[in-house]
């Protein structure tokens, strides 16, 4: 019975193109990991002989007048194709076997996020422009790779008057959008796809929700698709943030106490517990009211998850590829853990015949609230 799994593997300097059959036929293994808040990596693993293709491969990434390698995994299950990473190799290393005679080429690389990395921009002015602005600006320069900018707008503009003061850049792209999303309390992320050779530049906040995944279900007989799971429950580990604004004219300072549910981060069951802990986050007093709460709103969403669980599956039986920043459902665990789940990060793991993933997941609160949770994406 053929397998419902294809793998196609591209690369190329700037533009990835399909690799050829020799070099396929050399992967030994794959393992890309993504994170809802920070950069996707990958790491692949070839067979190296003598006078193989792979040598020409090893160049590519090496030799300095292509000094970029770009990289594409792309998984077609069940006739829908998928982007699992597009990249650059950012290191490479030849492993021998003294005793079955052969060796091993291990590239590893990151998202399109690391071209972000490479250059120093410092000192690059911003006149009259918000950093949601700054931010489109910036990205557009990465329009060539295929980066498509999705920003989402400051919920309360902050433009600092030119002839008052312009913004300018500090460090390289990569490391001044993030200052801007923390900033702002917001998130930065590439997602590979929908297209070879495209990735979409997420900038906002971090939105929970959306449309949920395939469900995960355990200890429902036949319909178990996960091999180990396992469920953490910290309630002391949420805070309640308080920001602070002050009256430029009385110079007096109010405190803002932000709750765990938020309009990006609502209940995802019906218990939410109280936060045990208080956070003061005393450098809000002298930002705009409106940049204040974003990071107090920041900081709510990111210790509200009271609930963790970590897990695996295979792919091939759970029917699809369980992707990382969005929802999914969970059945059979028990009414205080059924219901809705933040996917916050799933590690890839791919050989010739097996695709597995390890998960990891999270919510705010206990019991779901809805009465049945769907088992199939609407």
């Amino acid at each position: 019975m053929a397998s419902p799994l294809y793998l196609t593997l591209m690369a190329g300097p700037c533009v990835a193109l399909p690799v050829p059959k020799p070099l396929i036929d050399a992967l030994v293994s794959a393992e890309v990991t993504e994170s809802a808040t920070g950069k996707s990596g990958f790491q692949l693993t070839f067979t190296l002989a003598d006078n193989s293709i792979l040598e020409t491969f090893f160049l590519l990434a090496a030799s300095s007048p292509i000094p970029l390698l770009r990289v594409v995994l792309m998984a077609n299950f069940g006739g829908l194709p998928q982007i699992v990473v597009d990249g650059i190799v950012l290191h490479h290393e030849v492993v021998p076997d003294a005793m079955k005679g052969s060796s091993k080429l291990v590239v590893t690389g990151q998202d399109l996020s690391a071209l972000m990395d490479l250059i120093d921009f410092s000192g690059l002015p911003y006149p009259g422009m918000g950093p949601d602005l700054r931010v489109l600006t910036i990205l557009a320069k990465y329009a060539a790779f295929g980066v498509v900018p999705e920003v989402i707008p400051m919920l309360i503009p902050d433009i600092e008057v030119p002839i008052i003061s312009t913004p300018s850049q500090k460090s390289t792209d990569l490391a001044y959008i993030n200052q801007l999303a923390r900033d702002c309390g917001y998130v930065f992320y590439m997602v590979p796809g929908p297209l070879p050779g495209m990735s979409q530049a997420y900038w906002g906040p971090m939105i929970r929700i959306g449309m949920p995944q395939q469900c995960l279900n355990v200890n429902l007989d036949c319909w178990t698709n996960v091999e180990s799971l396992n469920f953490k429950y910290e309630p002391q580990h949420s805070v309640l943030p308080i920001v602070f604004s002050q009256d430029q004219t009385t110079k007096l300072v109010f405190p803002i106490p932000i709750p765990p549910i938020t309009p990006f981060n609502p209940p995802l069951g019906i218990a939410v517990p109280i936060p045990q802990k208080v956070e003061q986050l005393d450098d809000t007093a002298k930002l705009p009211i409106g940049q204040a709460i974003m990071q107090g709103m920041a900081r709510a969403v990111e210790s509200a998850d009271v609930i963790t669980s970590e897990g695996s599956l295979d792919v091939l039986r759970y029917g699809d590829i369980l992707r990382a920043r969005s929802l999914v459902g969970m059945r059979g665990a028990g009414i205080a853990f059924d219901g809705m789940y933040y996917v916050d990060s799933v590690t890839h793991h791919l050989k010739p015949g097996e695709y597995k993933q390890n998960f990891v997941l999270k919510r705010n609160a206990l019991i779901a609230n809805t009465p049945v949770v769907p088992s199939f994406p609407f």
